[in-house]
Order: C-alpha cells, then sequence, then structure tokens
C-alpha cells in the first residue's frame, strides 16, 4: 500500500480523495433515484404500505449488520479493493429487483443491495479521512457532504425525467453505480494504510470516541426523523401538499449549503466545542418551530437554516472523528460512526411516530429538540469532564 504523509495534499492524496468522493456521488445520486423507485414499484404491484416499509427497514438491518466486519475485511484485501467490490455487488444486485416477481425475493436482495452500499459508504468515508490532511479535514468532508447530498437530490429529478415504468430507470441506476466504480479503478495506489490490527473488538469502537458516534446517531435520529414526517406535520398544520412537500425542500437545501462552511469551521476551532454548539443552536431551533408553524414562510426558512446546522452534526462528527484516530483503528471507528446513524435512523423515525401520535401534531418537535437536547448535554458533559480537545 502506498503511503503518504499526514501533513501534505500531493498527487496521490488528492486522486485517493477525489476517487472516494465521485464514487460517492454517484452511489448517492443512484440511490436518491433507486429508493423512491422502489418503493413505487412495490406499490405498482399491489404490496401494502406496511409490507413495504418492513421491506425497506431491510437497508437498516443490513447496515447494522455489515458495519462490524468492514474493517476487518478492508485489512485483509485493502480499502479501495474492497470498495471497488462493494461497489460491483451493488451495481449487480440493483436491476435483479426489476426482475424479482416475489416480495421474499426483495428481503435477500434489499440485504445484499444495502449491505454493499453501507460498505461503500464506509470506505469512501474512512478512505477521505485516511488521506485528508489534516489542516484541511473538514474543508474535505464538507465537500464530500456537499456533493453528496447533491448527488441525492439529483436522483428524484432524473426518476421525474424518465418515469418509473419499464426497465429504462433501473438500468439507469445500473449504469450510474456501474460509473462509481470508475474513479476507484484509478485510484487504487492511494489506498490508504491499514498494517495494524485494530486495538479491540467493534464495541468498543461505538464509544472511543463518543462525540463522532453519537453525533452521528443524534442526525441518523433526527434527520430521518424530520425528512419523515415533516410532510406529514405540514398537512396536519393545515398546509397544502405542494407546501408540505416543500418543506421537505427546506431540509434538504439546508443539508446542502452549509456542510463546507461548517468543515472549514472546523478546521480552526475546538470540534467539541463546535458539536455542542451546533447541537444547543439546533435543539432551540426545533423548540421554536410550534411558534412559528403558523407562517409558512418563517417555517420554511427556520427548517432551511435548521436543516443546514443539524447536518453539521455528521460532517464535524466525522472530522472529529479523523482528527483523533489513524489506520485500522480510524477504519474501524468510521464503521461505528456508520452504525450509530444506521441505528438512528432505526430509532428516530420510531420515537417521531409515536410523539406525533402522543402530541399531535407537534410530537415531531418535541422528540427532535429532545434528542438534540440529550447530545448537548453529553457533549457539554464531556467538554467539562475532559481535557483533550480531540476526546
Amino acid at each position: 500500500m502506498t503511503a503518504v504523509p499526514a501533513d501534505t495534499l500531493d498527487s496521490t492524496r488528492r486522486l485517493g480523495i477525489a476517487a472516494a468522493i465521485g464514487a460517492t456521488t454517484a452511489v448517492g445520486t443512484s440511490l436518491g433515484l433507486g429508493l423512491p423507485l422502489l418503493a413505487i414499484v412495490l406499490e405498482s404491484r399491489g404490496i401494502s404500505s406496511s409490507a413495504i416499509g418492513i421491506n425497506t427497514a431491510m437497508a437498516g438491518v443490513a447496515a447494522l449488520a455489515v458495519t462490524p466486519f468492514v474493517a476487518r475485511f478492508a485489512r485483509a484485501v485493502g480499502a479501495a479493493q474492497l470498495l471497488l467490490l462493494a461497489l460491483l455487488v451493488a451495481t449487480a444486485a440493483f436491476p435483479l429487483f426489476f426482475l424479482a416477481s416475489d416480495l421474499w425475493m426483495w428481503f435477500p436482495l434489499r440485504f445484499v443491495f444495502h449491505g454493499a452500499i453501507t460498505m461503500a459508504f464506509v470506505l469512501s468515508e474512512f478512505w477521505i479521512n485516511a488521506l485528508a490532511p489534516d489542516g484541511k479535514r473538514g474543508l474535505i468532508l464538507g465537500i464530500y457532504a456537499t456533493v453528496l447530498s447533491l448527488g441525492f437530490s439529483v436522483g428524484p429529478a432524473v426518476l421525474g425525467l424518465v418515469g418509473t415504468e419499464g426497465f429504462m430507470p433501473f438500468a439507469l441506476g445500473t449504469m450510474v453505480l456501474g460509473l462509481s466504480a470508475v474513479p476507484v479503478l484509478f485510484a487504487l495506489r492511494a489506498n490508504p494504510p491499514m498494517e495494524e490490527k485494530p486495538r479491540g473488538n467493534f464495541l468498543r469502537y461505538l464509544t472511543l470516541v463518543p462525540l463522532a458516534t453519537f453525533a452521528g446517531f443524534t442526525f441518523g435520529a433526527t434527520d430521518s426523523g424530520i425528512l419523515g414526517f415533516i410532510a406529514l406535520y405540514g398537512l396536519r398544520l393545515g398546509y397544502d401538499t405542494a407546501d408540505a412537500a416543500l418543506m421537505v425542500s427546506a431540509v434538504a437545501i439546508g443539508n446542502v449549503v452549509s456542510q463546507i462552511p461548517l468543515g472549514l469551521l472546523a478546521d480552526r476551532v475546538d470540534r467539541r466545542k463546535l458539536l455542542a454548539v451546533i447541537a444547543a443552536i439546533a435543539t432551540v431551533g426545533m423548540a421554536l418551530l410550534p411558534t412559528v408553524a403558523d407562517d409558512k414562510w418563517l417555517t420554511f426558512g427556520l427548517l432551511t437554516v435548521w436543516g443546514g446546522v443539524v447536518a453539521g452534526l455528521y460532517t464535524v462528527g466525522l472530522v472529529h472523528l479523523g482528527a483523533r484516530l489513524k489506520g485500522s483503528d480510524l477504519a474501524a471507528a468510521n464503521a461505528g460512526f456508520v452504525f450509530m446513524y444506521a441505528l438512528g435512523m432505526l430509532v428516530g423515525p420510531a420515537l417521531v411516530g409515536a410523539g406525533m401520535d402522543a402530541w399531535n401534531p407537534h410530537g415531531l418537535a418535541v422528540v427532535e429538540a429532545t434528542i438534540l437536547a440529550a447530545y448537548t448535554a453529553l457533549a457539554v458533559w464531556r467538554i467539562a469532564t475532559t481535557s483533550n480537545r480531540n476526546a
């Protein structure tokens, strides 16, 4: 494997970072197209909403099942090689959804497809984190998060152009996934070094850098919760369907525009304090949501700002993780970060749904603010009780 100095951005390092960003952007675009497509296809085949939901949940199950083994496999075969394999598996699996006629076939397909996609994200983020110079890690991860968000946004737009009928959307998604492997092929020599074994079992890495991994959990819970229920929240407030859908767009726009500024800030300040401030602002923003809900434009503005702030938990959490660990430890911790994010994605919507039943319609704001406040308290406690800014 080619090792590169930690403080420079030479051509090898740039090639590896560009390849990882390019690959995940293509994957994000394909997922943005594929996830709504799969739900629409199942519904067109007469599958109930509850069954579609259970099948979709296999994505989270696959993520939780795969992440504990990523670092071990990457050390055995190479991170770049394993990333390439994961992309090829995902590419091969996606068109099979069109061919699978029975619902039961979609469960192992979902597991394989999303397991490969999860592995691709873990390895790409590890690759970027490992190769990014210490003084530019926040900027580079901010760029990564921005283009990934744009990829997710482009996917549904492409689906709107090609439609959901027939094999064409599956062919397009497969083609985009296949293209994601191309930059990796040209950057195999930029493999991040992983000579040493991780120091401990996988569970250790879930809490080794708790402000990073729990930032992943908090973002997974709050982001999936709000994206899953904000349109329903709007409808219960009396908004029409179009305005309720725009609430989702408001959050997504915030996600896109804030990542590079927050990444630059993470390169210059104590990342623990930045995470605490991000969580505190996001808590206040969500607590204010019921007070402005009667004003559509104030609501859209608040959601855009909130979406931009809360997304910093993911980006700055990754920066904090990369500053704290190296090599195989970083690969294992990055897998732990994605594990916690996936766990949050399973927990968040369930809590928000229960909250909206208990406190209609503002249970969404109550649950989201509570989750964010809990993370804020954790961050303040860690800052107060540990002197190491990388702890």
